[in-house]
């Protein structure tokens, strides 16, 4: 499991991200590099980690799933994932 203190910093990484977004889009488009650099430095989407849905695990993230390796091969083996079978793990 994660910290919940560092789950709270990606969400409020997310949180500024979403708020600039446009701002930031926009700047990019007419190139003023010096507005960019002004914009808070967390709300870059580079920023950002993925972490696993459920226990909140950044490494060994699965984007197609939005799990952990860790966490999908659990509810693959218990049948939680339609489609998945389990070959030799």
């Amino acid at each position: 499991m994660a910290k919940e203190s560092m789950k709270a910093r990606e969400v409020k990484r997310r949180k500024l991200y979403e708020r600039y977004a446009e701002k930031r889009a926009r700047l990019k488009a007419e190139g003023d590099h010096e507005g960019l650099s002004k914009l808070p430095r967390n709300s870059s989407p580079i920023r950002m980690h993925n972490r696993c849905s459920i226990t909140g695990r950044p490494r060994g993230y699965m984007r197609q799933f939005g799990l952990s390796r860790i966490t999908f091969r659990e509810m693959a083996s218990n049948g939680l994932i339609p489609g998945v079978k389990k070959a030799s793990w």
